[in-house]
């Protein structure tokens, strides 16, 4: 038996049953699962997209050097200003999603970067790049913290890190294939084109299609909560909730009280303490290709390099979800937390190894493949193994958006001084000139000096990141148990 609405007379709506066939709500049943399914798919074809995205012009920093003139500071200041951008305008996936369901902003956002890397594809000065790479952070602003409130609303909490490590699985395959044929493109023409330019070009497409696809065919999964599948009744959302049109101000007003409720949460502030000094070594990481092919390798090893890293990141953060949500099962409120501490530790001992210790030569493949394959095994836990799930457990439903966009705000603003700081070291401090650079051999001496800048920048701040996450062992109960008395309480006043 389901509800449906009447109005008395004086305006007011009250429920009247309605009776359902077993056949109809085994049928709404299945069409909800379905749903459900089909939704997770294109959810995580976006993710796909969003990486293969966010690895494109890293890929090619050799050719847009070259293209454009930059050394690794404008390179770098490329990857600052999308990183700045994007944490500036995160919040606003927070407000958005107030007034309009997810699958709406996560195509706008899909369009917006989509318009974007087309656009930098087609560009011809630097400051033109610049610019589309703002637009392309501003889209990935809107995306992100939806995509990942989305999961946090489709998993329990008991399997949350491993919702969250499939989709970054999922995600780093789309990375791995932007990067590959990116980099593969890179050295060749097509019509006349220059390589790097169709592969722009050719993303852009597949993402205005992917956008396209979410828009028609992704389902809210806060549409599918609570229906009760054991008993003869289903209480359909849509018919209980009057759905208006909210001013403008009651929308401010409400996003103003979600932030608020974000900002006092101490687990909130902790992770994004730690989040600020780890995302550093990640975007740092843009300038691994084009350390490769200084010392010497082509397009297609650097390429593999870099997919074998990418794959042990892909892998790693499943596993590392999949074993927190176990200890998460055996210690309730520090599981997650060791877990993040050990894998942010890690990155120490494989930061020094692959850029102090390894040789920087070709003859050196096979050392730098299982180096980097097993490094990213292991350091890519942190954001499925304890962030995002963590997230999901100390606020209510309605404030996930906002705090997964808030941590984007703070982690991608700050960590975007990595690599143009990386690029300043390497030029500034260990001499690295990019007009010694040899096209196609590469330079042993600048490969060197920038290894050193990303030693500086990876190292030290692995730590610092483990460190920050200690003072969760207290907090995190505490902000835990607090979330859960605010949602009975809401439930009981619904």
């Amino acid at each position: 038996m389901g509800f449906g609405r009447t109005a008395k007379s004086s305006g007011a709506l009250r429920l009247k049953p309605r009776f359902r066939s077993p056949r109809h709500l085994e049928a709404m049943r299945k069409t909800k699962i379905f749903g459900v399914s089909l939704s997770l798919i294109l959810i995580n074809m976006a993710s796909i997209m969003e990486r293969a995205d966010e690895n494109l012009l890293p890929a090619v920093y050799k050719e847009v050097s070259e293209a454009f003139s930059a050394g690794p500071s404008e390179l770098g200041y490329l990857t600052f200003i999308r990183n700045v951008v994007q944490g500036l305008s995160s919040p606003l996936a927070g407000v958005l999603v107030i007034n309009y369901d997810r699958p709406t902003i996560l195509a706008l956002g899909t369009f917006c970067w989509a318009i974007s890397t087309a656009a930098v594809g087609a560009s011809q000065h630097f400051l033109q790049v610049a610019f589309w790479r703002a637009v392309n952070g501003f889209g990935l602003a809107i995306v992100i913290p939806a995509l990942q409130s989305f999961i946090a609303d489709s998993y329990s909490d008991s399997v949350r890190g491993a919702g969250f490590g499939l989709l970054s699985f999922i995600g780093s395959l789309g990375g791995i294939g932007g990067g590959v044929l990116a980099t593969v493109m890179a050295g060749q023409q097509f019509w006349g084109i220059e390589g790097w330019r169709c592969a722009f070009i050719m993303m852009a497409t597949l993402s205005s299609l992917i956008g396209f696809l979410v828009l028609l065919f992704v389902v809210e999964p806060k549409k599918t909560i609570g229906i009760p599948r054991d008993t003869g009744q289903i209480a359909d959302r849509e018919d209980l909730i009057d759905k208006g049109n909210p001013s403008a101000t009651s929308v401010w007003r409400e996003s103003w009280t979600a932030m608020k409720a974000v900002m006092k949460v101490q687990t909130f502030q902790i992770i994004v303490l730690q989040g600020i000094v780890g995302s550093l070594p990640w975007t740092a990481m843009v300038f691994f290709t084009m350390w490769f092919q200084l010392i010497g390798f082509d397009h297609n090893s650097a390429a593999t390099l870099l997919s074998l890293f990418a794959v042990g990141c892909a892998m790693g953060s499943f596993i590392g979800g999949s074993i927190a949500d176990q200890m998460s099962r055996i210690y309730p409120y520090s599981g997650r937390i060791m877990c993040a501490q050990f894998s942010a530790f890690m990155g120490i001992p494989f930061s020094w190894f692959l850029l102090n210790v390894i040789p920087q030569s070709v003859s050196s493949y096979f050392t730098f493949s299982v180096t980097l394959f097993l490094m990213g095994l292991t350091i890519s836990w942190n954001a499925t193994a304890a962030n995002a799930p963590m997230f999901a457990e100390v606020v209510p439903a309605k404030h996930r958006t906002m705090i997964y966009a808030f941590d984007r705000a703070f982690e991608g603003s700050f960590s975007s001084f990595a690599a143009p700081m990386v690029g300043i070291l390497s030029e500034k401090l260990y001499g690295y000139d990019s007009k010694s650079v040899d096209p196609l051999k590469g330079s042993a001496q600048e490969a060197f000096a920038l290894s050193k800048a990303l030693l500086s920048m990876m190292a030290v701040p692995f730590g610092l990141c483990c460190l920050c996450y200690t003072p969760l062992y207290q907090i995190f109960r505490r902000d835990r148990e607090n979330a859960r008395m605010n949602s009975l309480k809401e439930e009981e006043m619904m």
